[in-house]
């Protein structure tokens, strides 16, 4: 049975918080709508975009929720045509990417990005091709439903005993667990420590090289 890493994208791979939240800012002037501040606003990331729109909007009535979703698109698409995208990778990402590798895990990645946004992104980091999954918002309920992780699971011929998943959200780890991989937080992406273990996570990293330890100690694969 073979073993696979499963990671999030924003907030664990790649700091993506600047352009999004730049994306998030023109979408609700256009609509009219006070966005709420960055810290109010990151808590949505991770969630698929209708979700996180309607996340943003708990308090307004009558609001599109799928208009500002598609509005949000073209706001961001927007930003990277003008080259005004920059998602870099977190510091230490690519070392745990080439410990796991050399553990014998596989990789997969379950996003609340679109398949263009994923793949420009991780291309733009020359790892697409280390992933044997890639699962996305495009062709999934958003997180925490398990399907992404259940999909990537039986993609790479793995099972969830010998799967785990890295995330920076309470949707990543609610997800990882009702999928019945071990859910491993990020701590250095956007939500609290204490929220990912209320969420399930067994154990959070302070950094990405701190992972391949955690994982050595709590997935028994």
């Amino acid at each position: 049975m073979n073993r696979l890493a499963i990671f999030d994208c924003d907030g664990t791979l790649v700091d993506s918080g600047a352009p999004i939240y730049a994306a998030l800012k023109a979408t609700f002037r256009d609509a009219g709508l006070a966005l709420p501040p960055p810290e109010v606003s990151r808590r949505v990331i991770g969630l698929s975009l209708v979700e996180a729109m309607a996340g943003l909007t708990t308090d307004i009535a009558d609001v599109d929720h799928l208009a500002l979703a598609e509005s949000y698109k073209q706001h961001f698409m927007a930003l990277r045509a003008a080259n005004l995208v920059e998602e870099p990778l977190f510091d230490g990402v690519l070392e745990l990417l080439d410990a796991l590798e050399g553990d014998g895990w596989l990789l997969a990645v379950a996003t609340g990005k679109s398949d263009r946004g994923l793949k420009h992104c991780l291309e733009k980091h020359g790892i697409h091709a280390r992933f044997v999954s890639l699962q996305t918002a495009d062709r999934h309920p958003s997180k925490p439903h398990p399907s992404m992780a259940i999909e990537a699971i039986a993609e790479a011929g793995a099972s969830p005993e010998t799967s785990f998943v890295v995330g920076d959200t309470s949707f990543d780890m609610g997800m990882a667990a009702s999928a019945g991989a071990v859910p491993i937080g990020a701590g250095w992406g956007y939500h609290e420590r204490g929220e990912l273990v209320a969420a399930g996570a067994v154990a959070v990293a302070d950094q990405p090289r701190d992972v391949l330890e955690l994982v050595r100690e709590h997935v028994h694969a």
